[in-house]
């Protein structure tokens, strides 16, 4: 068995120790140190409460390869959609914490799988769909941060057809496609079509 390796960060050294020994009896898991956590694929996150250096901590984390999971005593709405926008892709209690469950946790989020407490992750779709009806939608755009006509533009241009030959394609003006695709440079801050497409294909926006 292949053995994931998961480096522990915690706000106190008794909580840093606890939370290793809650994993090294894991034949699943191997708890890399401090200079070797390049290497772990998974971070595991023990705030003693969630303070903006926990989110600062969160974002320096994320600069890495390794996926985050957080561990916290609490967390409100608006602290779970921070943590996600910081890179989060697994949350379990402390309260709930057992080696099962954070194995589970850790081992999904090393798949690219997400993990969140049944209550939070309803709160938080409810956020979303409050975000896009309330502030996306009435400016043409949706949660993936491009509008329809973008994605149509940005696709096109990803098939390698030229201004003219999408403004034929799709009916539009070809200032109409120019303008389309400054928009999105600008507003993504790109420097040009080609890093658009680059980025859009990367974050899987088109």
């Amino acid at each position: 068995m292949q053995r994931l390796p998961v480096y522990v960060q915690a706000t106190d050294p008794i909580t840093l120790l606890g939370m290793k020994s809650h994993l090294a009896g894991r034949p699943e898991i191997l708890v890399v140190a401090e200079q070797e956590r390049h290497a772990a694929a998974v971070t595991v996150v023990v705030p003693d409460a969630m303070t903006e250096e926990t989110f600062v901590t969160l974002s320096e984390l994320r600069r890495g390869s390794s996926r985050l999971v957080l561990v916290p005593s609490t967390l409100d709405d608006a602290q779970l959609t921070r943590a996600v926008e910081c890179g989060v892709v697994g949350v379990v209690r402390r309260s709930e914490v057992s080696s099962t469950k954070l194995v589970q946790v850790l081992l999904g989020a090393a798949r690219g799988e997400g993990s969140v407490p049944g209550d939070l992750l309803g709160r938080l779709l409810e956020q979303m769909g409050r975000l896009q009806r309330e502030v996306l939608h009435p400016r043409g755009l949706t949660l993936r941060g491009l509008t329809a006509r973008e994605v149509d533009v940005l696709r096109l241009v990803a098939e390698g057809l030229e201004t003219r030959e999408i403004a034929s394609k799709l009916s539009y003006s070809e200032r109409t496609v120019k303008n389309v695709l400054h928009e999105v440079t600008t507003r993504l801050q790109l420097r040009n079509r080609a890093h658009a497409v680059a980025y859009a294909l990367r974050h899987d926006l088109i």
